[in-house]
């Protein structure tokens, strides 16, 4: 059973009337973004050792090095989005992984959720790393690639990911990256029943 899976009636995280596991529907889940727990600066810890934030906190390497982040994940990579890549970073030690993707429903960010979840994980063994991520307002494309991370890594069902990260920073993944980690989350919730 994942972690943090509430035993409660139906409903975000909880079970449905069968007794089982069910996603959420995304109307559910876009009430849990809605509460605005979170706040809305340039950078927001949402987990420890984890921030989200924009393309502001993502230029200001002076920032980043006060904040002392190792690692650089950019949700919005390439020259239409935010170019920074690790030639940008070359005079820090920052480690960085850039994911060409663009905040539209209709663009496909699931084939990045493994290893963008890697690269946080693979930066996350080392206990002094810091990592941000970041895409131009820091609520759609990088808060969809944390909650794929927890959901990965940490065994969090959708729901409660959303609550963790949403109690930081206010987030809106769109409605098709909505509608691809509900489908992540079915996907492993079906797989760890199986195991």
């Amino acid at each position: 059973m994942p972690r943090g899976l509430s035993a409660g009636g139906a409903g975000p995280g909880g079970l449905g009337t069968n007794g089982r596991y069910e996603t959420p529907q995304a109307s559910e889940l876009q009430r849990l973004m809605w509460t605005k727990n979170g706040a809305s600066g340039h950078l927001d810890q949402v987990q420890p050792r984890i921030y989200v934030g924009d393309m502001y906190a993502a230029k200001d390497k002076r920032s980043l090095l006060a904040h002392r982040i190792t690692h650089v994940l950019n949700a919005a990579d390439g020259k239409f989005n935010v170019n920074t890549g690790a030639r940008f970073y070359r005079d820090t030690k920052i480690t960085y992984h850039g994911v060409v993707a663009f905040d539209m429903p209709t663009f496909d960010m699931s084939p990045f959720f493994a290893p963008a979840a890697n690269f946080i994980r693979n930066a996350l063994s080392t206990p002094t790393a810091k990592v941000l991520v970041h895409c131009v307002m820091g609520q759609s494309r990088s808060s969809t690639l944390v909650l794929a991370y927890l959901m990965i890594h940490e065994n969090l069902t959708l729901a409660d990911a959303i609550r963790a990260v949403s109690a930081g920073r206010n987030i809106s993944p769109n409605a098709g990256f909505l509608e691809q980690l509900r489908a992540l989350d079915r996907e492993l919730h079906a797989r760890r029943a199986r195991s």
